[in-house]
């Protein structure tokens, strides 16, 4: 199906299926992390509706949005504009296959990074520990399980875990720490409401205070 179809017009027709209100539910992991840190300049890399956008920018910070597809990145930007949020949040469209938002950040958060395209997930979320400021913070959340709405119900998929994922990106550990790498488990609630139990992959790392970035 997915070579048939480009990936953006795939994620097109996925967020058309959604609507605005599934974006005042923020990530719970994004919350409990973001409100442990002083508030700065964040990325959310693969947006989707906003919910940890406009979180984020709610309570204080500075966030610039991605997203592959061109719904998402115009309705995140209306819903900022009715919240009086315009001026906190940034959005641009992005395909991570092929190009990456400039700046440096203080957060940067990776939920749910996946897709039935090609994409080298290790290299986008190796430059984005690479945007990190010096003590920032690269949040990497990955479904450690398979929900019953998933668009991927490939019985064969497998989940890295948060340490497969931290070896994948072959950082420096005298530039970069991990902070937390666990497995918690959740009640999920579907985009039709139904629910179920699901596993979350966790990974936290924070760039030395200190370490200017480097090739």
């Amino acid at each position: 199906m997915t070579e048939a179809v480009r990936p953006e017009t795939f994620w097109e027709q996925h967020y058309r299926t959604r609507h605005d209100g599934d974006a005042a539910r923020p990530n719970r992991i994004l919350t409990e992390v973001a409100a442990t840190l002083p508030c700065g300049d964040a990325l959310d890399l693969g947006c989707g509706l906003g919910g940890d956008t406009l979180w984020l920018a709610r309570h204080g910070w500075q966030v610039t949005a991605v997203d592959i597809a061109g719904i998402a990145v115009e309705r995140l930007r209306a819903l900022a504009r009715r919240s009086d949020l315009q001026d906190r949040v940034t959005v641009e469209q992005h395909d991570l296959a092929r190009t990456f938002p400039t700046g440096h950040f203080d957060l940067i958060s990776a939920h749910y990074l996946h897709t039935p395209f090609a994409l080298d997930r290790t290299r986008v979320l190796r430059t984005a520990a690479h945007a990190l400021r010096p003590g920032g913070h690269l949040l990497i959340v990955d479904h450690g399980s398979t929900a019953p709405w998933s668009w991927n119900q490939d019985p064969g998929a497998h989940h890295p875990t948060p340490a497969q994922i931290a070896a994948r990106l072959c950082l420096d550990p005298g530039r970069w720490s991990v902070v937390r790498a666990d497995m918690p488990q959740r009640r999920a609630t579907g985009p039709g409401g139904q629910t179920a139990t699901v596993v979350d992959n966790v990974l936290l790392i924070q760039r030395h205070e200190g370490t200017p970035d480097a090739a």
